[in-house]
């Protein structure tokens, strides 16, 4: 989260108990993965908040450099995989979940090559303002930069509009807004500050696997009063 380490922490601990609630809310364990996007979420914010105390201390090195990649794998690496095989578990549609492999395939890709990057190039977080800025050395150009952000965008929203679970479009038009408005305003630290935005959003998810639970007992009590009479 980019505006204080009280703001992550607070965040975070919001979040987790999001996700626990939703994590109750399964009732396929299709779902599991998917419930634990908040949880995801709320561990990468305190993580976050670990690294605002931390960037002004010199004794903890070992302890701000290990925040600072944990951030970053959750972030660039896990992220852009756990997003489209989240959504292809649940997905039943044998059509949608062709186009959801090639997106899986996309975002492993995309993971790997930042993983690369993370474990063999040094990153700089520093505080700007109200922002952490990860500044690093990976051998990218400009435009290479600009390709690779919109192959983690289409592996990381494009699933939920593919998706024929209710609601997950309605979670993938916030997410993308919520990308408009970080890259726009926050263009420099729009990495941790898109973050920030997308895990607001997890009440979204709460919301869907909700909804998903409440059909579920519907149709069991249904199918019962069917085979009851």
């Amino acid at each position: 989260m980019c505006f204080s380490a009280g703001a992550s922490f607070t965040g975070g601990v919001i979040i987790s108990a999001i996700g626990v609630a939703t994590v109750r809310k399964v009732h396929n364990p299709s779902q599991i993965l998917f419930s634990s996007i908040p949880l995801f979420f709320g561990f990468q914010q305190v993580t976050e908040g670990l690294l605002w105390l931390l960037l002004p201390m010199n004794d903890y090195l070992v302890l701000r450099h290990v925040s600072t990649y944990v951030f970053l794998v959750m972030a660039q690496v896990i992220w852009p995989v756990m997003i489209p095989l989240s959504v292809l578990l649940m997905e039943e549609s044998g059509k949608k979940k062709k186009y959801l492999v090639a997106l899986l395939f996309t975002g492993t890709a995309l993971s790997i090559y930042y993983a690369f990057c993370l474990f063999s190039f040094r990153v700089y977080p520093q505080i700007q303002g109200y922002h952490i800025f990860y500044e690093n050395d990976f051998p990218s150009s400009p435009v290479f930069t600009i390709v690779s952000f919109m192959f983690y965008l289409i592996a990381t929203i494009t699933p939920l509009f593919v998706s024929s679970i209710k609601r997950t479009h309605l979670l993938g038009i916030l997410m993308t807004l919520s990308c408009l408005v970080t890259g726009i305003f926050f263009t420099q630290y729009l990495l941790s500050v898109w973050c920030f935005f997308a895990a607001l959003i997890s009440g979204v998810i709460y919301w869907i696997l909700h909804d998903s639970r409440k059909l579920f007992i519907l149709e069991k009590l249904k199918l019962l009063k069917n085979q009851a009479g």
